[in-house]
């Protein structure tokens, strides 16, 4: 996952908001047709999106929605701004990292009310999923997915090599060994590609090396916690000292998933959102699967999992007509939908073994299976203040301009810092 830039006058906005939302109430049973906006950030859903839309508007023919597709880069810059000046969409995907921030600020409205005059049941989707957007007890998205990964590998490379495919007795130790054999600089190919994306790498890691990124609480770093640098130190060691990877300007330059899907790297750590982007590619189809992700130090597999939720804007003209919308997203049509196009594992539970048949070329329930060691997505009330600067930081570890353990301390300073304002 990338950044997202602060947006603290909103904060200073919630009331007003809240008085705006009420006083731009439109009723449900209203004769004039609505149109209602609905912001996404992945053009590879986009499909399954209008394929919901298509027929929830088969059911209410009067109330129209227009997809926004925004990619992640400025997704929450856009978002940010069009919801402090009152032009944001009716709904948008919300993230496990800023569900907090933007429901403190008065940008997404609390949905009980709602859940409860419509019997809506919540114990329908995946619980963790749920709580993670449940603040301050209240609710304030409706679950969408869930995320589980895997080692995305290339069979041909593999076999060519003569290296055994991995499986689930896999360690970090047996990925090191298979890159070197792996890599191939006269080719251009390389055996792993270790990106700077904490989601994509060491939130992999240092929850199976024992370490944490922030504290159960909330209210400390765990950057500068010995297990937690080795579960980072796993990624640079691919760059800086088996020389396995491409360099972090490489991957800054190519999407590391690009390189996955034209053979110029034999493995990638991967989200169950990413195989039909990679199955959209003629030789990504007929050449990658997917392993278990590789155990850290002891066996252990947790990793740390987000999982998306649909919001409504709490400035929406239409909040009638948005909660229609909203509760078809969250519907158990909604959900089959999404797992028959192999797009994401729903959070509505019971479809987990659709989307694992869904894209029949790829073994997709490994990552069904991985969701039994899923740990909460590390997040606070500003999670960018701190999560902004850590990517940034670790840039240097990745370069090895300087230690993973120097830097690690260095994020946890700033991040402490962060944290220690969000007490105030």
């Amino acid at each position: 996952m990338k950044s997202v830039r602060r947006w603290t006058s909103l904060l200073l906005m919630a009331p007003l908001l809240a008085v705006a939302a009420c006083s731009s109430n439109s009723k449900a049973g209203d004769d004039q047709p609505v149109t209602l906006t609905y912001a996404i950030w992945d053009q590879a859903q986009a499909a399954a999106m209008k394929q919901i839309i298509k027929e929830f508007h088969a059911q209410h023919p009067k109330i129209d929605v227009q997809v926004q597709v925004t990619p992640w880069e400025s997704y929450w810059t856009k978002l940010q701004t069009s919801i402090t000046s009152g032009t944001g969409p009716d709904l948008f995907w919300m993230t496990m990292v800023y569900a907090k921030y933007y429901a403190t600020g008065g940008g997404t409205a609390a949905l009980d009310d709602q859940i409860k005059k419509s019997k809506l049941d919540m114990s329908a989707y995946v619980p963790a999923v749920t709580k993670a957007y449940t603040i301050n007890g209240k609710v304030y998205g409706i679950p969408k997915d869930v995320n589980g990964f895997g080692l995305c590998y290339n069979k041909s490379l593999f076999d060519a090599a003569k290296v055994k495919r991995p499986d689930d007795s896999w360690t970090w130790n047996d990925v090191v060994s298979a890159a070197q054999k792996l890599t191939n600089k006269q080719k251009g190919v390389y055996g792993f590609v270790a990106p700077e994306a904490d989601e994509l790498s060491w939130y992999l890691t240092v929850p199976q090396a024992g370490g944490q990124v922030i504290s159960p609480d909330g209210t400390t770093s765990g950057y500068d916690q010995e297990a937690t640098i080795k579960g980072i130190q796993f990624w640079t060691d691919m760059i800086t000292k088996y020389h396995v990877s491409p360099s972090l300007q490489q991957t800054t330059d190519t999407d590391p998933l690009a390189m996955l899907t034209s053979g110029k790297v034999a493995m990638r750590y991967c989200g169950s959102w990413e195989p039909e982007e990679i199955a959209a590619v003629p030789y990504g189809k007929a050449n990658i699967d997917v392993a278990p992700l590789p155990a850290g130090p002891d066996g252990n597999r947790n990793y740390y999992s987000n999982g998306l939720a649909n919001s409504m804007s709490a400035k929406t003209k239409h909040p009638d007509q948005a909660w229609e919308f909203l509760q078809f997203l969250g519907s158990d049509r909604a959900a089959e939908i999404q797992a028959k196009t192999g797009t994401v594992i729903p959070a509505y539970q019971g479809h987990a073994d659709a989307y694992a048949k869904a894209i029949s070329e790829f073994h997709l329930q490994v990552f069904v299976d991985q969701l039994k060691y899923a740990q909460p997505f590390p997040a606070s009330t500003d999670t960018a203040a701190w999560r902004d600067a850590a990517t940034k930081q670790f840039a240097d570890a990745w370069t090895g301009k300087a230690p993973v353990a120097e830097v690690s301390k260095r994020v946890a300073e700033t991040m402490n810092q962060a944290l220690a304002k969000e007490k105030k």
